[in-house]
């Protein structure tokens, strides 16, 4: 008769016995990879979106639009009154001027152009209902100033621009 010997119970090694368990989640390393993954690729985000031109360029779009404004009042007022420029008396042919109700420091605030030292006041244009408001600049503008500058030639060509666009391309309208 074979004797039947029993089988050895698996015994753990050494080794297994020594480790602690591995428990499950992230290590530290693993934790600092994915975050700095993520602010690389935030950072190139923010940089392509560039906020601050982009808000440059919302208000250069918001100035074409106020000179576009103001020229078509300028117009209208002169349709309606046979030719007379508004405030004939102070707007002198081929000066430029500052729009805005300040009397004096006017030259001062302009960098497209060379502007007299008083500003042109055009409020007879929201009086008479041409325009709700003369404009201001967005990011200067007053009413005492509005950043906004006028002249006319001898021909009767009125131009309006823009003091201080974002960019270096001027902002201008002539008719």
């Amino acid at each position: 008769m074979k004797k039947i010997i029993p089988r050895r119970q698996k015994t753990h090694s050494y080794r297994q016995a020594c480790l602690p368990v591995k428990q499950a989640g992230f290590t530290l390393i693993e934790l600092i990879l994915v975050i700095a993954i993520i602010i690389i690729i935030a950072a190139a985000i923010f940089v392509a979106l560039n906020p601050a031109k982009r808000l440059g360029d919302a208000n250069d779009s918001r100035r074409w639009s106020d000179v576009n404004q103001t020229l078509s009042a300028i117009h209208q007022y002169i349709v309606d009154n046979k030719g007379a420029f508004p405030n004939s008396g102070s707007w002198t042919v081929g000066q430029n001027f500052v729009l805005g109700t300040d009397g004096s420091g006017c030259n001062t605030t302009c960098t497209a152009v060379t502007t007299q030292s008083a500003c042109l006041n055009l409020t007879n244009l929201t009086t008479n209902n041409y325009i709700a408001a003369i404009p201001t600049d967005p990011v200067t503008g007053t009413a005492g100033n509005t950043d906004y500058y006028v002249s006319r030639n001898p021909g009767g060509i009125v131009t309006v621009g823009a003091c201080d666009p974002y960019g270096n391309a001027p902002i201008k309208v002539m008719r």
